[in-house]
């Protein structure tokens, strides 16, 4: 196996300075480009293709989504983050966006070089000291997506929702659908149960909060709290 090719992409001099010098004493490695800000970081992708790219979240520019664009432009590139930040929603966001290695800073030079040898050889390098909190909010956000799935409105159930945003009970419901009451009651019970709400207002207000985009612009009616 040849050199790795690698970027840096830090906006503090001093720092840059030391991961350049670090870079460039390995012998395993060659050193590709640097930046200071997040644009930098699909410009270099494009321009240079590197094997890996050490990145810092905290600079100019968003850089979550430079990383998601640049691993779209370069897929066999590896991103490897090198942060102070231990919020665990920025680990997540960064690995979710298409990082492979998350290294705090603190962490020794070995095991920078560690994350970048093992992230190109297709593993994920998270700092062992934070890995068991970063792998438990990647359970938990899993979890979440499921159940929002889980929870997703069937068509006849979306029509039922926006009828009762507009206050219809469920007679006029049943006509405009050209349904029977009993079957709309049955509907009702069951969005109930999907959304864990305890009467119509609180389904109407749960659908609203699963897909904001769907149910734009529309507004409670105050009608829908009485029962089913």
């Amino acid at each position: 196996m040849g050199k790795i090719s690698i970027a840096v992409v830090d906006d503090h001099p001093l720092l840059m300075e030391g991961l350049v010098a670090l870079m460039q004493r390995n012998v395993g490695f060659s050193l590709a480009a640097a930046g200071s800000d997040a644009n930098d970081i699909y410009s270099i992708t494009e321009k240079y293709r590197p094997d890996a790219m050490i990145v810092d979240l905290n600079m100019p520019g968003d850089a979550f989504l430079a990383i998601r664009d640049a691993t779209k432009t370069a897929p066999d590139m590896k991103i490897v983050v090198f942060t102070a930040s231990t919020n665990t929603d920025h680990a997540v966001q960064a690995l979710e966006a298409g990082a492979k290695g998350y290294v705090l800073k603190g962490s020794s030079a070995d095991d920078l070089i560690k994350a970048i040898e093992m992230t190109c050889r297709g593993e994920i390098y998270i700092t062992p000291c934070f890995a068991a909190k970063v792998i438990s909010a990647l359970h938990g956000k899993a979890l979440d997506r499921q159940a929002a799935q889980s929870a997703k409105l069937s068509v006849r159930e979306d029509q039922i929702v926006r009828l009762l945003l507009c206050g219809k009970q469920n007679r006029e419901i049943a006509s405009a659908l050209s349904l029977s009451e009993k079957t709309v009651k049955g509907y009702m019970t069951l969005l109930m149960q999907k959304l864990k709400a305890r009467n119509r207002l609180e389904v109407v207000i749960a659908a609203q909060r699963l897909n904001p985009a769907a149910f734009e612009g529309m507004r409670v009616s105050p009608r829908p709290q009485k029962s089913i």
